[in-house]
């Protein structure tokens, strides 16, 4: 039986981890190894991994990280950081990555979706869609890449149209606005996709609670619920503390679908 998914999605930043806020560098949160290990403990459904130095930095993916994390990870591990060729691709699922995530790749090569899933599976390739409101009281949204820094032109609904049409096997939301904020997820926005496409869906950015997760899977049911802040920080202080809903909390969230 198909169910929501809850992933922890850690940032890398400086060869640490960071918590941005509105894509912002934040706060360093620990070593990448060491906070698999704990997840591993807590039983993580999924758990993404994102290098948001690769791209800007115009340089490959951190294959010496990528082993490491693979190798530590005992759940399914997406990992996303510049990748643009499909041999790179190839490569991360090889050191045994199950997902690999393109962002402005996606954006400036569409092809690369097409020529990847050939390779590794449909199933194995994912579409990042950094998002931004235009204006603050708009419902109109602009996909921005290179950790926010560039406009693309493309609106959210139309390229996650686009990426299925070439063969994403799934695509992840992800709010500008409200990265780390911690105030909720951008319900409008995952509705204007969710109406858009029938790819598996994950939303991020905005989680301050498990009650925004159980809204979210209210809502949409099977979706990936993924947060940053939410699982690394505790308190109005935001001290470090690793966490993850235990088995009887994910019930209830699971629950939650069926009011």
């Amino acid at each position: 039986m198909l169910r929501p998914r809850i992933i922890p999605v850690l940032l890398v930043h400086r060869g640490g981890l960071n918590k941005t806020v509105r894509f912002k560098p934040g706060k360093y949160v620990g070593d990448p190894l060491n906070a698999v290990r704990i997840f591993n403990e807590k039983e993580v459904d999924e758990l993404a991994v994102l290098d948001i130095d690769a791209t800007v930095q115009q340089r490959e993916p951190d294959y010496g990280l990528i082993r490491h994390l693979a190798a530590e990870c005992r759940m399914p591990l997406c990992y996303g950081g510049g990748v643009k060729t499909t041999e790179q691709v190839q490569r991360i699922v090889a050191l045994g990555v199950e997902k690999v995530a393109v962002s402005s790749s996606a954006v400036e090569d569409g092809e690369l979706i097409s020529r990847s899933a050939a390779q590794v599976g449909n199933q194995s390739i994912v579409v990042v869609m950094d998002v931004r409101r235009k204006g603050l009281f708009s419902n109109h949204y602009e996909v921005c890449t290179h950790n926010g820094t560039r406009e693309t032109g493309w609106n959210p609904v139309d390229l996650a149209r686009k990426v299925q049409e070439l063969g994403a096997g799934e695509i992840v939301i992800n709010s500008i606005d409200r990265d780390g904020e911690m105030k909720g997820y951008d319900l409008d926005l995952a509705r204007q996709v969710r109406a858009a496409t029938s790819l598996p869906m994950t939303v991020v950015g905005g989680a301050g609670s498990l009650e925004d997760i159980a809204g979210l899977i209210r809502e949409f049911g099977i979706v990936g619920a993924a947060a940053g802040s939410l699982f690394v920080f505790k308190g109005k202080y935001r001290a470090v503390l690793i966490s993850y809903p235990n088995a009887e909390e994910k019930r209830r969230l699971f629950e939650s679908q069926h009011p």
